[in-house]
């Protein structure tokens, strides 16, 4: 391209509003089906407030989860590295921001170089100076602030699905506490009706009404009692340690007393899934995704913009004087004005191989924010299948520890009255052991599977977090 033909195209340039050269924008379709599998006509209730609407302090209806909840939002650590990841990626935006308006300096300058006569001729100016300020013809500048504000966006993003975690994990932590609570009650009472049950056993044998392996068995079930005692305690304490490191403290003594998994159970209130199409775009993780990919467009345009010719300006005005010490009293006003245009010739293809990173990188986004709404898709159906089997589950659960519960007290009756003999006594009591345990477990996979709805749902966020996780 000659020189003439630049200077006209660069003035409609300018005169155009430095219009950015990158691809226009348009959210890629989402590839996922237009229903969740598994959904009802309850998940779709049209005016229902969505997960997202939804705030955790209304959601955790548990006076202790929503003061652990609170208690993590102030202190964990990781939530207080994505609030600071905001700060720095607003700091970068605002740098590219600067990058639109010239840089004004003071200075002073000395030049001394040797004359023809043979002598130095000296010049000092001192004044402001505008020093390569770029006018941004074809919105090379601007297009990398529109990349380094999304960018900052996408961190904001990035935030909120952090907290959307932390909030589903300090609350899953807590179920998961209540039940080792729960099943070490339930194994402290079994290890007493055992230890009750050994001390019969022994009393017959020592009397010569019983074997010696109905002694044996009785012991052996008391010590599988005692070991499971002790496996739950351990589970307990590591729970318990996940929770701390989670609320970023210790245990609080002042915290509320803790509910049952059933009072937990019944304290999450129904959440509509609503559409795909609805739902996910309204998580802060697809989103996030969606402002990086919007970040690698604007790249595009950047990089487009380098084929084009490039001015800058550079420009001085104070006084100037022969003489440093007069600088200041007899220096004369003085000005520069030295604008420049450059035009790529030759650059061994280095400005065609950034544009095509610029598109290859905007195609590995499109990729990623697809595969965020097919991931965020897969999470929610998986959340709704469970909440349509582990009601079922749940009630079977109940019902076989129910009878468990009746074939024990049967078997004890049978077994005192010398009608059964004790290995029917103690199956009955092995089966009703492992039969509570699943019904305490299956209760809190119930309400853990409630409180991951709401998270994948994209809720959990609407609340700020306190001040301790801003600092």
């Amino acid at each position: 391209m000659s020189a003439h033909r630049l200077v006209p195209l660069a003035l409609a340039a300018l005169l155009a509003g430095c219009a950015s050269l990158a691809p226009e924008y348009e959210r890629p379709a989402a590839p996922v089906a237009a229903q969740f599998p598994g959904a009802g006509e309850a998940d779709t209730v049209p005016g229902a407030p969505a997960a997202a609407e939804r705030p955790w302090t209304e959601f955790f209806r548990d006076a202790r989860t929503r003061a652990l909840i609170e208690l993590a939002l102030r202190n964990n650590r990781d939530l207080r590295v994505a609030v600071l990841n905001i700060e720095a990626a607003r700091a970068q935006a605002q740098a590219r921001n600067a990058d639109l308006w010239p840089s004004v300096n003071a200075g002073i300058t000395g030049s001394r170089q040797p004359s023809s006569s043979g002598g130095t001729n000296s010049l000092y100016t001192a004044g402001v100076q505008l020093t390569a300020y770029e006018i941004d013809l074809f919105g090379r500048v601007r297009s990398l602030n529109a990349a380094a504000a999304a960018q900052f966006f996408a961190s904001e993003e990035a935030r909120k699905a952090a907290q959307i975690s932390l909030v589903a994990a300090v609350a899953n932590a807590q179920l998961a506490l209540q039940a080792d609570e729960e099943l070490l009650r339930l194994a402290g009472a079994t290890v007493a009706s055992r230890e009750d049950s050994l001390r019969l056993v022994r009393l017959r044998f020592e009397q010569g009404a019983s074997a010696e392996l109905e002694l044996r068995q009785a012991e052996s079930l008391l010590q599988a009692a005692r070991a499971a005692q002790a496996q739950l305690a351990r589970q307990r304490a590591l729970d318990e340690n996940a929770l701390v490191l989670l609320i970023g403290q210790p245990l609080p003594i002042e915290l509320p007393a803790a509910a049952g998994t059933l009072e937990a159970l019944d304290s999450l209130p129904g959440l509509p899934a609503g559409l795909p199409s609805e739902v996910l775009v309204r998580r802060p993780d697809v989103r996030q995704a969606e402002q990086q990919l919007i970040a690698a467009n604007a790249n595009i345009g950047a990089a487009r913009a380098a084929f084009f010719p490039k001015l800058t300006l550079t420009a001085s005005a104070g006084v100037a004087s022969g003489e440093l010490a007069d600088l200041f009293k007899g220096g004369h006003f003085a000005w520069g004005f030295a604008p420049q245009l450059l035009a790529p010739i030759f650059d061994a293809g280095r400005n065609r191989a950034n544009l095509k990173a610029a598109e290859v990188n905007r195609d590995i986004a499109i990729a990623q924010y697809e595969k965020a709404i097919q991931s965020a898709f897969r999470e929610v159906a998986d959340a709704l299948a469970g909440r349509a089997t582990l009601l079922e589950q749940l009630a079977a659960q109940g019902a076989q520890a129910e009878a468990e519960r009746r074939r024990s007290a049967l078997a004890e009756l049978r077994w005192r009255n010398g009608a059964a003999s004790h290995l029917e006594l103690f199956d009955a009591q092995r089966s009703l052991f492992a039969a509570q345990q699943a019904e305490v477990q299956g209760r809190v996979q119930l309400a853990q599977n409630g409180v991951t709805l709401y998270r994948v749902l994209g809720g959990g966020w609407s609340v700020e977090p306190g001040e301790g996780a801003r600092r």
